[in-house]
């Protein structure tokens, strides 16, 4: 069973038998942990992905590894501005698109690249897929030119590419109500290329009301998107 907590925008806590994984976490009540090891994901640099916080988690209570995206970078000054040890840096690793790593506890981390800034990730561990997306997106916006919209489209369904008839249990996949009609395109796309179980919408800022809009169009996918209403939200899956 996986215990997945909705923390905020793209922030996630899914708490698996034997470890928790923290996804891009930058606000949200994250409530006292479970004395289990926790593997912590931040996809990218940007404000609602990533905040230097997430490594005052490393106070020696568990044992905790942090996968960061490229453009998180370690350097001498980011290290002293947030306070970052040298303890702490060794639990860092830092991953391009296209990259594997195997961890203990029987995880295997794979990552694609971002039409934005740093990576999705793939998530293997404990029998479970699982997809985070982070700002790997089709992203389309009526003000820019047409040429930025084909190259956006076609780097989106480029990356994204692997997943193909790939079983995932669970993805976390942007909703984003700013693309107003073009919201949905990723999410589609996904669920047509890949074997997806489940899939919580995420990058909402709040505004739930997309995922309505999309059941409300696709009721043949009410099985699998499972909306998000509130902050803290739970699933049991």
């Amino acid at each position: 069973m996986m215990r997945v907590t909705f923390l905020a925008h793209s922030g996630f806590l899914v708490e698996l038998e034997n470890l928790c994984l923290l996804l891009d976490w930058w606000k949200g009540d994250l409530q006292p942990l479970p004395d289990k090891p926790l593997l912590c994901f931040a996809s990218h640099q940007h404000h609602d992905h990533f905040d230097p916080h997430i490594f005052s988690l490393d106070n020696d209570t568990r044992e905790i590894r942090f996968l960061l995206g490229k453009d998180i970078i370690l350097s001498d000054h980011n290290r002293e501005k947030w306070g970052l040890s040298n303890e702490t840096a060794e639990k860092c690793s830092i991953l391009g698109g296209n990259e594997k790593i195997d961890l203990p506890h029987g995880v295997t981390v794979e990552t694609l690249p971002s039409t934005d800034e740093g990576v999705a990730f793939l998530i293997t561990c404990e029998g479970k897929t699982l997809y985070h997306a982070g700002d790997l997106n089709w992203w389309h916006w009526e003000e820019e030119d047409k040429a930025w919209n084909r190259n956006m489209e076609a780097d989106f369904k480029r990356y994204i590419e692997p997943l193909r008839d790939r079983k995932i249990d669970l993805a976390f996949v942007p909703l984003d109500p700013r693309q107003a009609g073009a919201a949905d395109w990723g999410l589609r796309y996904l669920l047509e290329l890949a074997r997806v179980e489940k899939v919580i919408p995420m990058h909402q800022w709040e505004d739930y009301r997309p995922t309505e809009a999309f059941l409300r169009e696709y009721p043949q996918w009410k099985k699998t998107v499972l909306p998000v209403e509130r902050l803290g939200q739970q699933w049991d899956l």
